[in-house]
């Protein structure tokens, strides 16, 4: 039991550890620090195409803000739920959240979900039907859309481990049959190990998805609101949300593709 309250404990001291605000005198945005490239940890701060576009934005309309490592991405939604942050930067749009967060309607990025399996022990798959019999493999926290989300709850074997890494590790050894993850991260896992000869992401995607900025309700930084969104109406517009993004790909060798999002 002690072992179970020791996060919960840890949510709540680092939530009782930030002050409460009655005006927005600093922007406090975190991330999810496992979600390479749109945003990760790496080991002294967060860092990656969301990070990159949130602090564009906010330089280009003169607003002070801080990025702030909360831990790992469950404790960061609990954090953003007290009202502990401003902004989380980014994520998918789900029922569930809009409880709390007040989402920038303009998509920041393009963030299609798909399976991951290993070359050695393919299986024939084209809809969500051929993944009944399997096991699967999720990351903590990790949710991809309400009608896939209610699907897997009645009908697939899922197993939640800590991270991409874990996930991978785990299909390697042959303990689950596929993953589960943004085509964006798994793609970037693939190449930071080299292991894109032993795994690849079939299609058709579990969701055609999209990753969103996110204010928290009720915080006073909300006013900054709609002049965000106009700022990044602006810049998707004008692509620089996809320059950003293809600078982080570029790194390990990956191309964006427009139509597809596929690694060339």
């Amino acid at each position: 039991m002690v072992s179970r309250l020791r996060p919960i404990m840890a949510v709540l001291l680092l939530v009782l550890a930030l002050p409460c605000r009655s005006e927005c005198g600093k922007l406090v945005l975190s991330a999810d620090p496992d979600y390479q490239p749109l945003h990760w940890y790496d080991g002294e701060r967060l860092r990656g195409a969301s990070i990159d576009l949130a602090t564009h934005i906010l330089d280009d309309l003169k607003i002070p803000y801080e990025v702030r490592y909360l831990g790992p991405w469950k404790r960061v939604l609990a954090v953003a739920a007290s009202g502990g942050i401003d902004m989380v930067a980014t994520l998918k749009m789900l029922p569930e959240r809009e409880a709390y967060l007040s989402y920038v309607r303009t998509p920041a990025f393009p963030n299609p979900v798909a399976v991951f399996i290993n070359r050695q022990h393919s299986f024939v798959y084209h809809h969500w039907g051929d993944l009944v019999d399997k096991r699967g493999g999720v990351a903590l926290g990790n949710r991809f859309s309400a009608e896939f989300d209610k699907f897997a709850e009645g009908n697939l074997h899922l197993e939640e481990a800590g991270n991409a890494d874990t996930n991978f590790r785990k299909l390697a050894a042959g303990r689950i049959d596929y993953v589960i993850t943004g085509l964006l991260t798994g793609e970037t896992w693939l190449a930071r190990h080299r292991q894109s000869e032993h795994f690849v992401a079939v299609r058709p995607f579990i969701t055609e998805d999209k990753n969103y900025f996110a204010f928290v309700k009720g915080n006073p930084c909300g006013q900054y609101a709609e002049a965000f969104e106009a700022r990044l109406k602006e810049l998707v517009k004008a692509d620089v949300n996809l320059h950003i993004l293809n600078m982080h790909l570029m790194q390990l060798d990956i191309k964006l593709d427009s139509a597809t999002l596929s690694r060339r």
